[in-house]
């Protein structure tokens, strides 16, 4: 079992490096192991089974995802009951592979849980609060209601500022966010502005050619752009 944390882990980082490929085979191998030693309902097979359905997700393999997801919101209630973290993070990660299918009403649903199970668990000012904020607020984009997404993106920013102060990558996260939702609103400078405090974070914190360095300089080429009067 302590072999499997190590290669989740070293997976992890894989993952956020951009090697998906790489993240995958570890993750696969971590999930073997834990299946062995504590049998197929074990919570440390639900955080393999997810970070798994987290590397298919981002490499588009969205039902596969998906279904790992509904195993280990399976395994981790059966575990620990309806209103644990653990179960919102499950149930977080579902909601975000049904709003990359397009199902926007049931991915909001699943946001809204996961808010209501982490705010009664941390209180309203947790990171996992910041997290579930703002995938609700993602979700509200999609679905075109602008000025709901600002302000739970505004909210999300508040809080992860006060936890990492003003230069971490869960920061720029959120900072871009903002940035993609002013951009819509047609308030092209201050999208700039996010865009460039943004970049400037991912660059301080992540390798080059990473892909949240690269979405980031796009948005941000795009809105230099349309100030250029490039239309």
């Amino acid at each position: 079992p302590q072999v499997a944390i190590g290669v989740n882990n070293l997976g992890n980082v894989l993952q956020d490096m951009g090697d998906l490929a790489g993240a995958k085979g570890l993750y696969e191998r971590a999930l073997r192991l834990d299946e062995a030693v504590y049998g197929p309902d074990h919570p440390n097979v639900a955080r393999d089974v997810n970070n798994l359905g987290n590397v298919l997700q981002d490499m588009g393999d969205l039902a596969g995802a998906k279904g790992l997801y509904e195993r280990a919101l399976r395994l981790d209630e059966a575990a620990y009951g309806p209103d644990h973290p653990n179960v919102a993070r499950d149930v977080n990660n579902l909601g975000s592979v049904l709003q990359d299918m397009g199902d926007l009403v049931g991915a909001k649903g699943l946001y809204e849980r996961a808010l209501r199970l982490d705010e009664a668990a941390y209180g309203p000012d947790h990171p996992n609060v910041a997290r579930d904020v703002n995938n609700l607020g993602n979700v509200l984009q999609d679905m075109g209601d602008l000025v709901g997404a600002k302000g739970l993106y505004e909210r999300a920013l508040r809080l992860d500022e006060a936890v990492y102060g003003p230069d971490h990558p869960s920061v720029a996260r959120d900072v871009n966010n903002l940035g993609t939702l002013v951009y819509a609103m047609g308030d092209f400078i201050g999208a700039k502005s996010y865009f460039e405090r943004a970049l400037r974070i991912f660059q301080q914190f992540l390798p080059a050619g990473h892909p949240n360095i690269a979405v980031v300089q796009e948005s941000l080429d795009i809105v230099n752009h349309e100030l250029s009067g490039g239309g």
